[in-house]
C-alpha cells in the first residue's frame, strides 16, 4: 500500500479477459473456471471446448464451404449455388440450412452436402439474416424486403410472421433458445440492435446509437456476451446481452459477418474478400484464415458447443400445443400459422373465417382478417406467371386465378394442394373472372379473343355466352341473388354492361365519363354496384342500373377519402368490398389501399350468401349447362362450345355437325361451324403427342404412330406404330372403311384398313417426299403432292395402278390438297410459291386462287369455302371455293399449326365400291375407276383367282434389328420390310427358322438366352437361359431337329436339342469370336461339316461379315438373316 508496508490484494478478476469464461478471486491469487462443456487449459486461464476441432462453416454466394482456422484447408460442402448469403447449422441433426435472395428460397441440406430440399420457397423477398433453434427445433428468419421476422418448423411448416411491426430492414438474427431470447439487427432508417423472447414478446431496443449497418450478429453463449459488426463504421463491437458494457473492440475494411468459438472471433470481409481472425477481448493477434475468395457472406463456428444442451421447454409432446410452440423466456407460449387465431390457449383454428385474396403477378397472397396483424400470406403454388384475376369458391375451398402469360385458368385449395389448370386452350388475355358459387358455374372474359364465356367450375362443358360488341373487356362479377352478371370494357368505346347470368337482357348501364374502367365490385347489402377507373382515377358507385352514380373521389361522406392518396387515385386495379370498408389495389403506387398499405395487383374477397338455387334439382332440366338467368325465368340451359340447343331448350344436339378439326403440333381440336361465331376446342385425346399431323386418325411423327379416337377422346388407340418414319399425309376412306398415308422417310405410298390391318405398300418407286394426299372414292382416284427435288401432283388408281403426272411444273412445296367433288376440281397450297391454285381433276385448267398467303401447310373444303392453315401467320384461313375472294380469319394465335379437315356429319356417305362382300376380295378390296381390285398385305402374291391371298409369303428374309424381328418377301418387288410381332425383344443379334414347326428361333444377348415363336408371336419360349455370354449366331438343322449356336463370349460352337436339351459344345478352340458362320475378327466365312469336322475356309478376306444367308438353290445374301423358301 501507500505506506509502504501492507499489502492489499489484486483482483485478478477484474482485468477483462484474464480467464477465459469464470474468474474467481482469492487473497493472494485467483482462479479461472469454465463452463459446462470446456475444460481448463494447461495454462490455467483460458477454456478449451471439449469435442472435434472446430470448423468454420461459411456462404460464399455461389457455393458453402468449410474451413479449419488454425490450417487455412477447406473444402466444399455445397456448389453450384445462386445466391447463398446467410447460414446456420442443426449440429445434432447433421444439417445445414442457407438463404439464396436471387431464388428467393430457404434451403436445406445434411453437412454431407446431400439431401438438398427447399424449406421456404414462397413469399420471401431478401432473407438477409437466418438462425436456427437446435433445441426446439425451429427456424428463425429476417427479410428485409418484407420488414418481417418469421419462425417455422425445420420443414418450413406452420410458418408464422413473428415481428412486423416497427420493422424497417431486420437484417441479422441470432437466438439464445436457452435464455428463450432472439437477437436482431435492423439498418433501416434508425438502425438499432434488439431482442424479445422468442415468441415475440416483452420486445426491447438494446442499441440505437452509433450504428449505421449493423450486419452481423454473434452470441457468446459460455461468455454470456453479444459480438456485432458495423460495416459503415468498420467496427466489431460487443456488449453484455442486454446491451450494457458496450465496447468497440476492432476496426475493419467492410466487416459482413461474425462468430465466436473460444477466445477467439472470426468474420468475413467483402473488401479484403477473407475470413480473419482475433482475440475476443482485446482485438489482437489479427490473423487471415483464408484470402482471396468469391464473395464471403454469413459465417458459422460448427462444433457441438457452439449449440450447447439446454432444456426443451415444450417437451416431447410439443408443449400439448396444435401447432407451433415457441419458447418465451423460462417457459412457451402455443402459437398459430400466419392469419389462423388461436381458439384457445393451445390450438389453432382449423381455417380461415374471413380473408382477402390478391394476386401479385408471380404469387397469389391472403390476409387474414381473424388476427391483428394483417400480415400477407403466401398460399404455395408452384408456376404462377402473371396472376390477374382471381375469385373464391367457398363450397370447394379453391381460389381460382387467371395467368395471363400462361394465358390459362388455375386453381387450387387455400393451402396450394391439389393444384390443377382448368382451361389452358383458346384463351389470349383472360382478364376477369368470377365464380358463381350457387350453381358452381365458373366466368371469364377475355380481352384477346373478345369474349365473356362460362363453364363448369372444373371447365368442362365450356361454352361462349357473348361475343359480339365486345372491345377488351376486362373484369367481371356475378349477382347469383338475381341472376345478373356485370364486366367492364375499356376498349375505343368505354363502358360498364349488366346481362342475365345466361347473356339474356344485355343493356349497357354506364357509358360517359369513363377511362379504363377496371375492378367491379357488388355490395350485396347496400345493392350497389362499384367500379375503379385507371383513366379517370376514381372509384364510384351506382345502383345495379347504372343510376344514383357516386365518386369516392369527389365525396367523402361515404368515409372512403381517409384512404385515398392526395385527391386522386394513382392506377386503381382490382376492387372489392367487405364488411364497411372498400379494398382496392393500385398498379402505380403498388400497394392495396384500405386501412393498411400492401403490395398487390388483383384481388377479391369471400362473403358467403345462401341463395335459392334453380339448378339443384335435376341441373335445371338442362342436359349440359344451366346457368342462372334473372326474374322471372330463374335459370336457362345452355350448350357446350360448338354444340346447339334443340327445340326444346332443353336438350343439346349429340355433337357438332358440321365442324373444322385441325391438329396442333401438341394437339387435336375443332372448330364448330354450326355456330355463329369461331371458336376452338380441344380434342380430349392423350396428351402424350408430340408431333401431330394429320387428322381423328392422326399421325405423329416425333413417337413415329398413327393414332385413332372417337370425337369425344374416348377410344383412344395406336393403330400402326411400326415401320414409319415420317407420315406427313394422311386420308380416310369412310366409305371403303381404308386409311391411307404418305411417308417421307421411307418414300412410300400405304393403305391398311380402319383398324391397321392388311396393311400394304402401294407405291414405292419414283417417289420423293411425299406429302399431302386426297381421296375420291366414287371415281376410285387418289392424289397426292411431292415435294422432293422435281415437285409435282401425281395421281393413281386407289390400288396403286394406272398412276400418273398431273401437274410438275411451277411447284414448290405443295403442301395441303383438297378435292372438291361438287365442283370437279383439285385444290392445292404451295408454301414457296405462296399460291393456293386450282385445276380440273385431270390437272387441267389450271389457275390460282389466293395469293400470296405467306406458308400455307393443310388445305380442306366444306361447302362453298376453302379453309387452310398457315405456319407463319399462325392462323387458320377462309375463303371463297370457287375464287378465293372474301378471305377471313377463322381462329389467329394457334402456333403449331399442322393439317386440317373439314367435317359434314349431315353428308350422306355414299356408295361403297367394296360393300358387297368385301367385293370378293379375302383380304383387301380397294376402289379403281372403272370398279375395284383385290389386293393383298405388303409382300404376299395374289393367287390366280383373282381374289384369294395366302397367310404369308412363299420365299422370305427374316431378319433382326436388335428391337424386331423383320420379314422381307422375295415373292414381291416392293422389298418392303413388315413388322414380325415377337414380344419382348431387347437385343437380337442371330435367328434362324423352322419350317417344319413354323418357329422363329432366336438369341438376345441383353437377356443371355435362346428363344423361340411362332410368326404372329404367340407360343413364345426360353429354350436355353443359362451358360451364355453372346450368343452372335444361330443355326437349326430342321432335319435332324438341333440347332447350333456360337458364343463370342466365350469362344465355342454349341449344339442342342431344338427343345434345348441335349447341349454338347462342339468346338472351344482356334476361335477368334465367332459370330454365326462367319468370323468377323479374322475377316472370313469358313465351313465345317455338322459335326465340326472338316472345317475349312470358304471366303477370305471379308470386310467385318456379320450374317449371312442362302435361298435355295444357290443365292446367297450377304446381310442379316434367315431365307425361309
Amino acid at each position: 500500500m501507500d505506506d509502504g508496508k501492507a499489502c492489499q490484494d489484486v483482483d485478478e478478476c477484474a482485468e477483462e479477459g484474464y480467464c477465459s469464461q469464470g474468474c474467481t478471486n482469492t487473497e493472494g491469487g485467483f482462479q479461472c473456471w469454465c463452463v459446462q462443456g470446456y475444460e481448463l487449459r494447461p495454462d490455467k486461464r483460458s477454456c478449451k471446448a471439449l469435442g472435434p476441432e472446430p470448423v468454420l462453416l461459411f456462404a460464399n454466394r455461389i457455393d458453402i464451404r468449410q474451413v479449419l482456422p488454425h490450417r487455412s484447408e477447406y473444402t466444399l460442402l455445397l456448389n453450384n449455388l445462386e445466391n447463398a448469403i446467410a447460414l446456420d447449422f442443426h449440429h445434432s441433426r447433421e444439417l445445414v440450412f442457407w438463404s439464396d435472395v436471387t431464388l428467393d428460397r430457404i434451403m436445406k441440406a445434411t453437412l454431407n452436402g446431400s439431401n438438398v430440399e427447399e424449406v421456404v420457397s414462397t413469399g420471401l423477398e431478401s432473407p438477409g439474416g437466418l438462425a436456427i433453434d437446435w433445441i426446439h427445433d425451429k427456424l428463425y428468419w429476417t427479410d428485409s424486403g418484407t420488414s418481417r421476422i418469421e419462425v417455422a418448423n425445420l420443414d418450413g411448416s406452420h410458418r408464422k410472421v413473428l415481428l412486423w411491426q416497427n420493422m424497417e430492414k431486420p437484417r441479422a438474427i441470432a437466438l439464445h433458445p436457452i435464455e428463450g431470447k432472439i437477437y436482431w439487427t435492423d439498418w433501416g432508417n434508425t438502425p438499432r440492435i434488439e431482442y424479445a423472447n422468442m415468441d415475440g414478446s416483452n420486445r426491447r431496443v438494446i442499441a440505437d446509437t452509433h450504428l449505421f449497418w449493423p450486419n452481423g450478429l454473434t452470441i457468446d453463449y459460455a461468455g454470456r456476451r453479444m459480438y456485432w459488426v458495423d460495416a459503415k463504421h468498420h467496427v466489431i463491437e460487443r456488449a453484455d446481452l442486454d446491451g450494457r458494457n458496450r465496447k468497440a473492440v476492432i476496426s475493419l475494411p467492410h466487416p459482413f459477418a461474425i462468430t465466436v468459438f473460444e477466445d477467439s472471433l472470426y468474420w468475413t470481409d467483402w473488401h479484403t474478400k477473407s475470413i480473419n481472425s482475433a482475440n475476443k477481448f482485446t482485438g489482437k493477434n489479427q490473423e487471415i484464415i483464408r484470402n482471396k475468395l468469391h464473395f464471403p457472406m454469413d459465417i458459422h463456428t460448427l462444433h457441438p458447443q457452439r449449440q450447447p444442451a439446454g432444456r426443451n421447454r415444450c417437451g416431447a409432446n410439443n408443449g400439448g400445443c396444435s401447432h407451433l410452440c415457441l419458447p418465451s423466456n423460462k417457459t412457451y407460449t402455443c402459437a398459430c400459422p400466419t392469419g389462423f387465431k388461436k381458439v384457445d390457449n393451445y390450438n389453432c383454428a382449423s381455417g380461415l373465417d374471413k380473408f382477402l385474396l390478391f394476386a401479385r403477378r408471380t404469387d397469389i397472397r391472403r390476409i387474414s382478417f381473424d388476427t391483428e396483424d394483417m400480415s400477407d400470406d403466401v398460399i404455395p403454388l408452384a408456376d404462377v406467371r402473371n396472376a390477374v384475376a382471381l375469385d373464391w369458391d367457398d363450397k370447394g375451398g379453391y381460389i381460382y386465378w387467371t395467368d395471363v402469360t400462361t394465358d390459362s385458368i388455375n386453381r387450387a385449395l387455400w393451402n396450394g394442394a391439389k393444384q390443377e389448370v382448368v382451361v389452358d386452350t383458346s384463351l389470349e388475355s383472360p382478364a376477369g373472372l368470377a365464380i358463381d358459387w350457387v350453381t358452381n358455374k365458373l366466368y371469364w372474359t377475355d380481352a384477346g379473343t373478345d369474349r365473356i364465356e362460362v363453364s363448369n367450375a372444373d371447365g368442362s362443358m365450356r361454352t361462349v355466352l357473348i361475343w359480339e360488341n365486345l372491345d377488351r373487356p376486362r373484369d367481371i362479377v356475378v349477382d347469383p341473388v338475381r341472376g345478373f352478371m356485370y364486366w367492364t370494357d375499356w376498349g375505343a368505346n368505354p363502358k360498364i354492361e349488366r346481362a342475365g347470368m345466361d347473356a339474356s337482357s344485355r343493356i349497357v348501364i354506364i357509358s360517359s365519363n369513363l377511362t379504363w374502367p377496371n375492378g367491379l365490385a357488388i355490395d350485396y347489402e347496400t345493392k350497389r354496384l362499384y367500379w375503379a377507373d385507371a383513366g379517370m382515377k376514381t372509384i364510384e358507385f351506382g345502383n345495379f342500373d347504372g343510376s344514383d352514380r357516386q365518386s369516392f373521389s369527389e365525396y367523402s361522406e361515404f368515409g372512403f377519402r381517409k384512404v385515398l392518396i392526395g385527391s386522386q387515385l394513382p392506377h386503381p386495379f382490382g376492387l372489392t368490398v367487405h364488411e364497411d370498408k372498400l379494398y382496392w389495389t393500385d398498379w402505380q403506387s403498388k400497394s392495396i389501399q384500405s386501412a393498411d398499405k400492401l403490395t398487390g395487383l388483383g384481388l377479391v374477397v369471400y362473403l358467403p350468401f345462401v341463395v335459392n338455387n334453380p339448378c339443384a334439382v335435376n341441373n335445371g332440366g338442362c342436359s349440359h349447362l344451366c346457368l342462372l338467368a334473372p326474374a322471372p325465368k330463374a335459370s336457362s340451359c345452355a350448350c357446350p362450345t360448338g354444340i346447339n340447343l334443340q327445340m326444346d331448350g332443353k336438350t343439346c344436339t349429340p355433337g357438332m355437325s358440321s365442324f373444322l378439326i385441325f391438329a396442333r403440333r401438341t394437339d387435336i381440336r375443332m372448330v364448330s361451324l354450326d355456330i355463329p361465331y369461331f371458336a376452338d376446342v380441344v380434342l380430349a385425346v392423350d396428351s402424350s403427342m408430340k408431333n401431330t399431323i394429320a387428322i381423328v386418325y392422326w399421325s405423329d411423327s416425333t413417337l413415329k404412330k398413327i393414332s385413332r379416337a372417337n370425337i369425344n377422346g374416348t377410344a383412344h388407340e395406336d393403330i400402326i406404330s411400326t415401320g414409319l418414319v415420317t407420315t406427313d399425309g394422311l386420308s380416310v376412306d369412310a366409305r371403303g372403311r381404308k386409311i391411307y398415308w404418305t411417308d417421307t422417310g421411307t418414300n412410300r405410298i400405304e393403305v391398311a384398313n380402319l383398324d391397321g390391318s392388311m396393311r400394304k405398300v402401294l407405291v414405292w418407286q419414283n417417289l420423293d417426299s411425299p406429302r399431302a394426299i386426297a381421296l375420291y372414292h366414287e371415281m376410285g382416284y387418289m392424289y397426292w403432292t411431292d415435294w422432293g427435288e422435281h415437285a409435282k401432283l401425281e395421281r393413281s388408281a386407289m390400288d396403286g395402278s394406272d398412276r400418273v403426272v398431273l401437274i410438275s411444273n411451277n411447284l414448290g412445296w405443295p403442301n395441303g390438297l383438297a378435292i372438291d367433288m361438287a365442283g370437279s376440281q383439285l385444290l392445292w397450297a404451295d408454301a414457296h410459291t405462296e399460291r393456293i391454285e386450282a385445276s380440273d381433276l385431270n390437272g387441267q385448267n389450271r389457275h390460282t386462287l389466293v395469293t400470296p398467303v405467306q406458308h400455307p401447310y393443310g388445305l380442306t373444303l366444306l361447302g362453298s369455302h376453302i379453309y387452310w392453315t398457315d405456319w407463319q401467320s399462325r392462323s387458320i384461313q377462309r375463303a371463297d371455293k370457287n375464287t378465293g375472294a372474301n378471305i377471313i380469319t377463322v381462329r389467329a394465335n394457334l402456333p403449331g399449326l399442322m393439317d386440317i379437315q373439314g367435317v359434314d356429319r349431315e353428308r350422306p356417305l355414299g356408295f361403297n365400291k367394296c360393300g358387297r362382300r368385301n367385293g370378293g376380295c379375302t383380304h383387301l378390296c380397294l376402289p379403281r375407276p372403272n370398279g375395284t381390285s383385290c389386293a393383298c398385305p405388303t409382300g404376299i402374291l395374289l393367287k390366280g383367282d383373282g381374289r384369294s391371298c395366302d397367310d404369308s409369303p412363299e420365299t422370305y428374309l427374316l431378319f433382326s434389328n436388335r428391337g424386331s424381328v423383320r420379314r422381307i418377301s422375295l415373292d414381291t418387288n416392293d422389298h418392303t420390310d413388315v413388322h414380325v410381332p415377337v414380344p419382348e425383344l431387347h437385343n437380337v443379334i442371330s435367328l434362324d427358322y423352322d419350317s417344319v414347326d413354323g418357329k422363329l428361333y432366336y438369341t438376345d444377348v441383353t437377356l443371355d438366352v435362346i428363344r423361340r415363336a411362332n410368326l404372329d408371336g404367340s407360343d413364345m419360349e426360353t429354350v436355353i437361359s443359362q451358360g451364355l455370354k453372346t450368343t452372335d449366331g444361330l443355326a437349326v438343322d430342321w432335319v435332324a431337329r438341333n440347332m447350333y449356336w456360337t458364343d463370342t463370349g466365350r469362344n465355342t460352337i454349341e449344339v442342342a436339342r431344338l427343345d434345348g436339351t441335349s447341349r454338347k459344345v462342339l468346338v472351344n478352340n482356334s476361335l477368334d469370336e465367332p459370330r454365326a458362320i462367319a468370323d468377323a475378327h479374322l475377316d472370313r466365312i469358313e465351313s465345317s461339316d455338322l459335326n465340326g469336322k472338316l472345317r475349312q475356309v470358304l471366303v477370305s478376306p471379308v470386310s467385318h461379315p456379320f450374317a449371312l444367308t442362302q435361298v435355295l438353290p444357290c443365292h446367297p445374301y450377304p446381310s442379316s438373316l434367315s431365307a425361309v423358301g
